[in-house]
């Protein structure tokens, strides 16, 4: 349980290079305040006043060696998204999070139709058959919304000057710690903001050992 992990910080930096980026273009990092690491998979959201959010987009999360790939996404309200299994034994995806409850039936070697995500929040995958498979959607009406790559940034594109509402997501964040932050963006060459939030660590990674049975199992 996540509850039972010991808690930690993370820091989230939003960082402006108005000199170095393109015009208008934000760089934000997010890093973790106990050993300054940075981390990858971080959801970004920038609410911008009285403009609309971003239309739905056509994506795909994929079965693969007993796991979800990605384990992340960041997709707009409306978005459809299909679950491929690129694996030679079944699988049976579900969710019953508010924003998205829905259930899969067993499959193999097939693609079933695309789920819409019609409703902001965040969604947890399961798979019925496998119960250390977990992913996660982040299904945003924001402006903009991104997530940070394996160095821990994310580029906002055309983000005007202005108070912005901004909104970090991580795996590894508790969700009653998630709110709403603002900063503003002034012009200057350069702007740090520190935000202070609290985490857990991440659960154990399924043992190589393992997977590497499973590879053998189904090949």
């Amino acid at each position: 349980m996540r509850s039972a992990f010991i808690s930690q910080r993370l820091a989230v930096i939003f960082t402006t290079l108005l000199l170095s980026s393109p015009a208008g273009a934000t760089l934000l990092t997010v890093r973790d305040a106990d050993n300054g690491e940075l981390l990858p998979n971080a959801v970004i959201e920038v609410h911008v006043s009285g403009a609309p959010g971003r239309p739905g987009v056509d994506d795909d999360i994929i079965q693969r060696d007993a796991a979800f790939h990605p384990h992340v996404s960041a997709v707009p309200v409306d978005s459809r998204i299909r679950f491929p299994n690129q694996d030679s034994t079944r699988h049976h995806v579900y969710s019953f999070s508010p924003a998205k409850v829905f259930d899969l039936n067993l499959f193999l070697r097939d693609t079933p139709p695309p789920v819409t995500f019609d409703q902001a929040g965040v969604v947890v995958l399961g798979c019925n058959i496998h119960d250390h498979m977990q992913a996660f959607i982040v299904i945003s009406d924001a402006t903009h919304v991104g997530m940070t790559e394996h160095d821990g940034r994310w580029q906002v594109p055309d983000l005007p000057a202005g108070e912005h509402r901004v909104r970090v997501w991580h795996p590894r964040l508790d969700d009653s710690h998630q709110q709403w932050h603002e900063f503003s963006i002034n012009g200057a060459d350069q702007q740090d903001i520190l935000l202070t939030l609290t985490a857990s660590p991440p659960p154990p990674s399924e043992p190589s050992a393992l997977q590497q049975r499973f590879r053998d199992a189904t090949q």
